[in-house]
């Protein structure tokens, strides 16, 4: 299989059945009959209420739910528990913590290996913002700000909860046009880029009226293209 990755752009893991279009994607992009799904939810320090929501979402009677935590790390072998999975779900939260925690445990480097073999990489918010070069953040404190350190599996910048966020759009904008982030792809809630090795394949979203938006650098600033995404009708 390709390498493949899901950037969300936030509004995931819906409690509501009848509002998880972007989870069901994610499990048939495996192509496996009884997929095995790990959730990291390093972003939000490995908070409990958030695996179980995951476990909700992603319940045993259509997958095979997983979790690995790194604040309280109880897996030896990243590689061996990792690779035995069909899809690795990345939760939101801090980027940069995130970052910072993967690189101490040498997870980063066993993600693009898991990635490089097909395993589907995926997550919402900080968990699309990390696979990319750069993106936008409150990581560093209320204000949204660059964060230019991410993976860079997918290169370019990545800027989530595009409507929901009034700071998201003009610092987007701001940080596209005089050059601080790269040329990139910004994600309304509910929207998903599904990337097939470091190609754009497909946008996807679970509401109708959500949208995605290219943003590039232009001589006199910036110009911002809507994507009408492939809407999944549940």
């Amino acid at each position: 299989m390709e390498p493949t990755i899901v950037a969300i752009g936030g509004g995931s893991l819906s409690e509501s059945r009848a509002e998880q279009q972007i989870e069901e994607y994610i499990l048939r992009l495996t192509g496996a009959d009884d997929p095995r799904i790990c959730f990291i939810g390093t972003a939000s320090g490995d908070t409990p209420a958030n695996i179980v929501r995951f476990y909700s979402v992603f319940s045993s009677d259509r997958c095979r739910p997983s979790h690995l935590t790194l604040i309280d790390r109880k897996v030896t072998d990243l590689r061996e528990f990792l690779f035995s999975q069909d899809a690795i779900y990345v939760g939101g939260g801090n980027t940069g913590a995130l970052l910072a925690i993967w690189r101490q445990h040498g997870l980063d480097a066993v993600l693009r290996e898991a990635w490089e073999r097909g395993i589907v990489l995926c997550g919402s918010s900080a968990g699309a913002n990390c696979w990319h070069e750069a993106s936008t953040t409150d990581s560093f404190g209320p204000k949204l700000e660059p964060l230019l350190d991410g993976l860079g599996f997918i290169q370019g910048s990545f800027c989530p909860h595009f409507d929901v966020e009034a700071q998201r759009r003009p610092l987007y904008r701001g940080l596209v046009a005089e050059g601080a982030l790269p040329d990139g792809t910004a994600c309304d809630n509910c929207v998903a880029v599904r990337y097939e090795g470091t190609r754009v394949a497909e946008f996807i979203a679970s509401k109708p009226e959500a949208r995605a938006w290219r943003m590039e650098r232009t001589p006199d600033g910036y110009r911002e293209t809507e994507i009408v995404p492939r809407y999944l009708d549940g």
